[in-house]
C-alpha cells in the first residue's frame, strides 16, 4: 500500500522539475550575456557575432554583449568559453579553428570534443584571395610566377596560426608550390589592416571583412575559394576557373555553450538565434556579405563538428606535420 503514494510523490517531483526547467528557460535570459569572440573585432566571427547577438538582444529585452578575446590561434578566447559557469551567461562563437586545432597542436588547453555544448552552426563563407595594390600581379597566374621568382620572400597575412584563413593559404602554397612566408595576427580585422596598409602582400580573407576595402580600391581581388562566383563580385573569378584545385576553402562559424549547460538553455538558445538567422531581412545581410546561412539544430552542429574534426585531422596529415602548418 505504501509503494504507490511513494510513486505518485516520485512522479509529481519529477514533473515540478520539468515544469521548473520549462519555466527558467522561458524566462531566460534574466540578465546580460557575454558572447566570447576568439578573435579581435573587424573579422568574420566579429561581424557574425555582432550581427546575429545584438538582433537577439532586442528580442528578448536583454543585452549580447561581446567580449573579444584573441590571441593563441583563437585557443585563448575559446579556453574562456570552455571553463565559463554552464548557465547560459557565457557563450562563443567559435569557427573552424576549433575543429582545425586538434589536429596542429599535441596539446590545447581545452577538449575539443568534451568541453562544449553545440548550440547552431550560424554560416559559412568563401574567402577572397587579396593582394596590396603594390603588388604587380593582377591574376592568380601573375601571383604564382613572381611568387616563384621571388621564393621566401613574398608575404601572407593571416587571422592566427590554425586559423581557416592560415589553412587556405598554406593549401594554396602547397597546390601551386610556391614559397610565402606566414605573418599571423590575432584575428581577420588586424590582418586585413596589415593587407590594406602594405604590412603584407597578400591574403585569403571573407568577402564580409575586405569588401568595403576593395570596393574602396584600397585592395585588389584575384579570385574567390567558392565553387562559383560571388555575385557581389561577378566579375571575380573562382580558383578553379583559374586552373587551380584543391585549394578550395570555406570557414564556418558556429554558436557553442560551456558544457555541462543545461539542455533547455541550450535549446532557448539554439530557438532564439535560429529565429534570427532565419529572418528574411537577417538572411539578406548574410547573403549580400558573401556568408551562407546554416542555423541548424544543436544535434545537427555536433555532428558536424565531429566529421569536420576528422577531415581536418586526415588533412593535416596529408600536408605533413603540424609544424609545417603552424610555423612553430
Amino acid at each position: 500500500m505504501t509503494r504507490l503514494p511513494r510513486a505518485l510523490t516520485f512522479i509529481s517531483v519529477f514533473i515540478a522539475g520539468v515544469q521548473c526547467a520549462d519555466g527558467f528557460a522561458q524566462q531566460y535570459p534574466a540578465r546580460t550575456v557575454r558572447v566570447i569572440v576568439t578573435y579581435a573585432p573587424g573579422g568574420g566571427s566579429d561581424i557574425l557575432g555582432r550581427m546575429i547577438s545584438a538582433k537577439a538582444g532586442e528580442e528578448l529585452g536583454q543585452q549580447f554583449v561581446i567580449d573579444n578575446r584573441p590571441g593563441g590561434s583563437a585557443t585563448i578566447g575559446t579556453q574562456m568559453i570552455a571553463r565559463a559557469t554552464p548557465d547560459g551567461y557565457t557563450i562563443g562563437v567559435i569557427d573552424t579553428a576549433l575543429t582545425m586545432n586538434p589536429g596542429l597542436f599535441t596539446k590545447l588547453p581545452y577538449d575539443s570534443a568534451r568541453d562544449f555544448a553545440p548550440v547552431t552552426l550560424i554560416a559559412s563563407s568563401p574567402l577572397m584571395l587579396c593582394v596590396h595594390p603594390s603588388m604587380p600581379v593582377k591574376s592568380v597566374k601573375e601571383l604564382i610566377a613572381l611568387a616563384k621568382s621571388h621564393p621566401g620572400q613574398l608575404t601572407f597575412g593571416s587571422a592566427g596560426a590554425g586559423t581557416a584563413l592560415h589553412l587556405a593559404q598554406e593549401l594554396f602554397k602547397v597546390v601551386t608550390g610556391i614559397d610565402a612566408i606566414h605573418v599571423p595576427y590575432k584575428g581577420g580585422g588586424p590582418a586585413v589592416t596589415a593587407l590594406v596598409s602594405g604590412e603584407v602582400g597578400m591574403s585569403f580573407l571573407t568577402p564580409a571583412a575586405i569588401g568595403p576595402f576593395v570596393q574602396a580600391g584600397k585592395v585588389r581581388t584575384l579570385a574567390i575559394t567558392g565553387e562559383k562566383r560571388y555575385a557581389g563580385f561577378p566579375e571575380l573569378p573562382t580558383l578553379i576557373e583559374s586552373g587551380i584545385r584543391g585549394a578550395e576553402a570555406e570557414p564556418w562559424w558556429g554558436f557553442v555553450a560551456p558544457a555541462g549547460t543545461p539542455a533547455t538553455i541550450v535549446a532557448r538558445l539554439n530557438e532564439i538565434f535560429v529565429k534570427q538567422i532565419n529572418a528574411p531581412e537577417m538572411r539578406q545581410r548574410l547573403v549580400d556579405a558573401a556568408f551562407v546561412p546554416v542555423a541548424n539544430t544543436p544535434e545537427e552542429f555536433a555532428a558536424f563538428l565531429r566529421t569536420d574534426t576528422i577531415k581536418l585531422g586526415k588533412s593535416d596529415q596529408g600536408r605533413g606535420n603540424s609544424s609545417a602548418v603552424t610555423g612553430k
